[in-house]
């Protein structure tokens, strides 16, 4: 299949710059992925789709305020650091601006610099940079302190509330982008799904910028992944196992929990605890092994995102709901509306 498979024509205004005030109460598009009917609700609508004996698997994982605004040193120009991975040892993989004026030995202030201060140890593939940070203390208080939510591209307008951009469930920091699927959700909802005898189960996958790269060539099997790192606890590996076994559906928020739940099964052969690195790329033609349902937001044009969607679903019904879409003025991308497709 060609990456021009997976255009749709999308007006800039329908990308949402700001999240509602309200975050259950964004549109919610359902699909049926084997019939292609669809629905317009609201996300608050969800319990009414959801059966008891259904599971729902969430990624736990919480953003970095990981852009930081420092000084060259000597000279004092600006710069900005992006952290990436974490690679031990105070060091990690960053995505450095100008990357001209950071090469290897470039020393790096960040505030007052009373707090922390960086070298550039490596270049390394893909023009990103080895960053060590020299501070005192804990490096996560340190970033609460300096550092900036990395709001993706396409978001211009500056976000108020940094916790809008983190769902209320996060808990594992280590995430360079939100696992936007699950902004939607508020303890009440996330209550109302549990008395109708849903189950919750939590993987973490931290989001790489990878996640934002567009795919560059014309056949899509010809597309390398980015990788990023997963767990899955033994607890959520047993509620899928036991939810499957009683006829239920595991119902993944977010793409970052689908290709946690089918790494794991392509790689373990079964679920069970499981970590590492996963490269996973789900498109048409793929079979899902553990997801039966997915709730997503609306991804970008020939991505691997809408890839994804289309494996689950259907190239052509995922393409015509997004033209609905379109066509009813929802709101994209990660502050903007949701589908579950079921």
């Amino acid at each position: 299949m060609k990456t021009s498979d997976f255009y749709y024509d999308l007006p800039q205004e329908l990308i949402a710059q700001t999240p509602l005030e309200r975050r259950d109460g964004s549109r919610l598009l359902t699909l049926d992925k084997v019939t292609g009917e669809w629905e317009h609700r609201h996300f608050y609508d969800l319990p009414e789709y959801l059966n008891p004996g259904d599971c729902l698997i969430l990624n736990d994982s919480r953003v970095l305020p990981a852009r930081l605004l420092g000084q060259r040193l000597p000279g004092g120009g600006a710069c900005e650091v992006l952290l990436l991975i974490d690679r031990g040892n105070k060091t990690w993989e960053c995505l450095v601006r100008p990357g001209r004026k950071l090469k290897p030995g470039a020393q790096v202030v960040f505030g007052d610099g009373s707090r922390l201060t960086a070298t550039v140890e490596a270049e390394v593939s893909g023009g990103n940079r080895l960053v060590r940070f020299h501070y005192e203390g804990i490096f996560l208080e340190v970033l609460e302190r300096l550092g900036k939510m990395p709001l993706p591209p396409y978001i211009k307008a500056e976000l108020q509330d940094p916790e809008r951009y983190q769902t209320v469930y996060s808990r594992e920091a280590g995430s360079a982008a939100a696992p936007t699927a699950g902004l939607h959700f508020t303890p009440e909802l996330l209550e109302r799904i549990q008395a109708k005898g849903v189950e919750l189960g939590f993987v973490t996958l931290h989001v790489g910028l990878g996640t934002f790269r567009p795919v560059s060539v014309e056949d899509i099997q010809d597309h390398k992944m980015h990788s990023e790192h997963y767990y899955m606890p033994q607890a959520t590996a047993d509620l899928i196992n036991k939810t499957k076994a009683r006829g239920g559906r595991v119902i993944a928020v977010g793409t970052t929990s689908c290709r946690t739940i089918e790494s794991v099964a392509q790689r373990e052969g079964r679920f069970q605890e499981s970590a590492g690195w996963t490269d996973i790329f789900l498109y048409p033609g793929c079979t899902f092994q553990g997801v039966d349902a997915l709730i997503t937001n609306f991804h970008l044009p020939e991505s691997t995102l809408i890839m994804l969607v289309s494996a689950l679903a259907g190239r052509e019904n995922v393409l015509h709901a997004y033209n609905v879409a379109v066509q009813e003025r929802y709101r994209f991308f990660s502050f903007g509306d949701a589908m579950f497709i079921h």
